[in-house]
Formats: structure tokens, sequence, C-alpha cells
């Protein structure tokens, strides 16, 4: 009967000492998730800020191609004109 009793006094034991060793690692657990959680918030503001100059430097990068696609689109039809022009006379 003593080995019994002394197995289950171990088995008690152990069970606390696992209960005690996942409650330390829980807590762990939690600050580290606290901490992570407060890096990620400042990512965020970090990038909401970058997204409002990368929006500004777009609208200028459009802006810029819609005036290149403008002029070269009113030099090519000039060219083109120019060019119809003289394959008419040509032909002529």
């Amino acid at each position: 009967m003593e080995t019994s009793a002394l197995l289950s006094v171990l088995l008690y034991i152990s069970g606390i000492v696992l209960m005690v060793v996942f409650i330390v690692v829980g807590v762990k657990l939690i600050n580290i998730l606290d901490k992570v959680n407060r890096i990620v918030d400042n990512l965020e503001e970090k990038v909401s800020s970058f997204d409002n100059a990368i929006s500004v430097l777009s609208k200028a990068a459009n802006g810029v191609a819609n005036i290149s696609n403008t002029m070269v689109f009113s030099v090519s039809s000039a060219l083109s004109k120019i060019f119809n022009k003289k394959i008419k006379k040509e032909e002529e």
C-alpha cells in the first residue's frame, strides 16, 4: 500500500509542477503577444503614412504619363499627316 500512496503523491506533485509550468509559459506567451501587437500597430501607422506619400507620387506619375501620351499622340499624328500627303502626291 505504501508504493501506491507514494506513486499517487508523485503524480500529484508532478501534476502541480506541470500546471505551474504551463501557467508561467502562458503568462510569458501573453506578454509576447502584447509586444507583437504593439509592434504591428506601430507598423500599421508607419505604412499608412507611407500610403499617403505613395498615392501623391502615383497621381504625379499618372499626370506625367498623360502629358507624355498626349505629346506622343500629337507628334505621331502630325508625322502621319505629313507622310500621308507625300504618299498621295507620289501616287498621282
